[in-house]
């Protein structure tokens, strides 16, 4: 009788350290991206070819940069922004998965001529973004800012790597 009382205590207290030990919540830092700058981006107005602004870059030009994107950042200054070189001239369709801040999404032709926007992004929405027209570059900056800028298209960019 002592043997099983002494076997039942001990599995008792067994479980008990089991199950604190299963209660112990991980604690996950959530993943945050911060801004590296890669190159500088200027914004000609295609009339006057006046300057409409100067960025500070990252540049997405590889698979894993093109997939992450600004995925998993909390903010943005306005004086950058990312900039997607593809190799080619198509139609783009991005999306705002697991992005935090909303975007307004530039696209650029071969010739680096601005050909489409998708203005005011919605975070996390997963709905297609399409550029509707081809385009080889798409220029990611904060939302309202084309629109502050009065940005059109026709207008220009250039940009330089680091």
């Amino acid at each position: 009788m002592k043997k099983i009382h002494l076997l039942t205590t001990t599995l008792f207290c067994a479980s008990l350290l089991l199950t604190s030990c299963k209660e112990e919540k991980k604690v996950i830092k959530p993943i945050e991206i911060t801004f590296k700058k890669e190159g500088e981006l200027t914004l000609y107005k295609a009339i006057t070819d006046s300057i409409v602004s100067k960025l500070d870059i990252e540049i997405a030009d590889t698979d894993y940069d093109v997939q992450t994107g600004l995925m998993y950042r909390n903010s943005m200054q306005d004086n950058q922004g990312m900039l997607f070189v593809f190799p080619t001239m198509r139609e783009r369709f991005f999306y705002m998965k697991n992005t935090r801040i909303p975007l307004d999404l530039i696209y650029l032709d071969d010739n680096q001529f601005i050909v489409s926007f998708q203005e005011n992004a919605n975070p996390l929405d997963e709905s297609s973004l399409p550029s509707k027209v081809p385009a080889q570059y798409v220029l990611e900056v904060n939302a309202g800012l084309a629109e502050k800028w009065r940005l059109e298209v026709g207008d220009r960019m250039e940009y330089r790597k680091e």
